[in-house]
């Protein structure tokens, strides 16, 4: 099967007209709709997209076929993917699909492995990368910055990350060498600006 990326993801109803609240996660929000027909993670469903307009955070979309609030809000919660080949080629070295940085190991500056990365988030004040810890399943959030993530390499499946001082790293987390306590540490299809 084709690699697949997330762009957006159906909200509530919106009105009584089969209109949705979407959550686009493309650079451009309203790029979500160019891609053509978009899908579900397993392909087995398409949707056809049409953007009625921007709203305060989200976009105000119809979706053919759907006419009514009870079909629109059936909808409600579905990501929905687009063909990795549909995507633009990303030309700024320091910007990156969040899809490609999921997975990588987190290794500290010292080489050991940290955890792995979780997701990108951005809640409206900058991205931030959330990282699991190895021997846990509990997560931690940190700024995706370049202070924070100061190297990424796509080609060995990794970042270095510097957690801020003031940011505890769970216990679970064996110390380096020489400490007697753990580290401090801090605990995005659309490409993420630059770090």
């Amino acid at each position: 099967m084709t690699e697949r990326v997330i762009v957006a993801r159906i909200g509530a109803a919106h009105g009584v007209r089969g209109e949705v609240k979407l959550w686009p996660f493309t650079q451009d929000p309203l790029a979500v709709a160019s891609y053509g027909p978009l899908e579900t993670k397993d392909g087995s469903r398409r949707f056809d997209i049409e953007i009625v307009r921007p709203a305060k955070d989200h976009l105000i979309a119809r979706i053919e076929g759907v006419g009514d609030r009870d079909a629109a809000q059936a909808l409600r919660n579905i990501d929905l993917y687009v063909s990795r080949d549909k995507l633009p080629e990303i030309e700024d070295a320091d910007t990156y699909y969040h899809s490609d940085l999921i997975g990588l190991a987190a290794m500290r500056d010292d080489g050991t492995q940290l955890g792995t990365v979780h997701a990108i988030h951005n809640f409206g004040a900058g991205d931030l990368i959330e990282i699991t810890p190895l021997g846990t399943s509990d997560t931690m959030m940190l700024p995706f910055t370049d202070a924070t993530v100061p190297k990424i390499d796509l080609a060995a499946k990794q970042i270095v990350v510097v957690p801020p001082a003031e940011i505890e790293i769970p216990t679970s987390i064996p110390p380096l060498e020489g400490e007697g306590r753990p580290r401090s540490g801090r605990g995005g299809v659309k490409p993420t600006g630059g770090k």
